[in-house]
């Protein structure tokens, strides 16, 4: 990748290794990056280990990339539980939960690890303002939010997400980085809780959870009717337990603490299911069953 024409970013750091920052490790690393992940412990780095050669190897398999640039990406990658590890990084794309004080934690850390003074702090957050995490850090012009969408290696679009202290340069090596350096579309947004897809989509999904508790129609003929009678490629049930339902909810709740909207509320039967462990596909039960979480498989 020419450096200059993908915002002079070329080592990148990818803070948690689940579906998304395993996702956004690969596409970093297939775009010519060298990538450094990290996770909390050894067995969680393991499992992100295997979910990203398992990825890259079905895209081998379904000819979307070579033989060759699958063992040239996983060349690119490395691995650590130590944040120390990102003092040479250019850029850090935190990717854990959505949890608030977690990702507050996590920021205040990469910013004293971190030791190139303009190296840039992202959050792949789908719904915490940015404005807060970059108050936790000493480099605020710097932080931006930068949402990928699951599964990232196949959807090409990232919200870009600057926030008031982000500073002109920030955001136009970001943006260069996003569009020129890995080749996605991109859409802008204010850094409100939510940001474009979610405050659209998040009221739409709590509608249908809100649809079935009442009993009104069946898991099964709700997504139908969407996907028959409307043409969306999924169901709203079946794309909550794809998000998964834990963070279709910490969506919800941040939406709600931010608007006070009653659309954003979390129905009652979407927070029992989350207390339950019913998480959808990456638990093996939602609001469908499924034969097995597809990240636990191995490599």
């Amino acid at each position: 990748m020419n450096a200059a024409r993908g915002g002079n970013i070329e080592r990148v750091g990818v803070v948690g290794c689940g579906l998304m920052g395993s996702g956004i490790a690969e596409v970093c690393a297939r775009a010519g990056l060298d990538t450094l992940v990290h996770e909390v412990d050894l067995p969680a780095l393991e499992a992100g280990r295997r979910r990203i050669e398992h990825s890259l190897g079905r895209a081998a398999e379904r000819g979307r990339i070579t033989a060759a640039e699958r063992e040239q990406a996983l060349c690119r990658i490395s691995y650590t539980t130590d944040l120390a590890d990102f003092a040479d990084r250019d850029l850090a794309v935190e990717a854990i939960p959505e949890i608030e004080q977690l990702k507050l934690r996590v920021f205040a850390a990469l910013d004293e690890a971190m030791a190139k003074p303009e190296a840039l702090l992202a959050s792949n957050t789908s719904s915490i303002p940015v404005m807060k995490l970059a108050a936790a850090t000493g480099r605020p012009g710097r932080v931006m939010g930068v949402h990928f969408f699951n599964p990232v290696p196949v959807l090409d679009l990232v919200e870009l997400v600057p926030c008031l202290t982000t500073d002109d340069t920030a955001w136009e090596r970001m943006h260069a980085f996003v569009t020129t350096g890995l080749g996605r579309q991109v859409i802008t947004s204010q850094d409100r809780a939510g940001f474009v897809v979610n405050a659209l989509l998040i009221p739409y999904l709590l509608s249908a959870v809100r649809m079935f508790e009442s009993g009104f129609a069946t898991a099964d003929d709700i997504d139908k009717g969407m996907v028959r009678g409307c043409a969306h490629p999924m169901g709203p049930l079946a794309l909550a337990d794809h998000i998964g339902l834990d963070t279709t909810l910490a969506v919800a709740q941040s939406l709600y603490a931010e608007f006070k909207e009653p659309l954003y509320a979390p129905p009652p039967l979407l927070s029992r299911m989350v207390e339950a462990g019913h998480l959808g596909r990456k638990s093996g039960r939602g609001f469908h069953s499924y034969a097995s979480p597809p990240a636990a498989k191995p490599a």
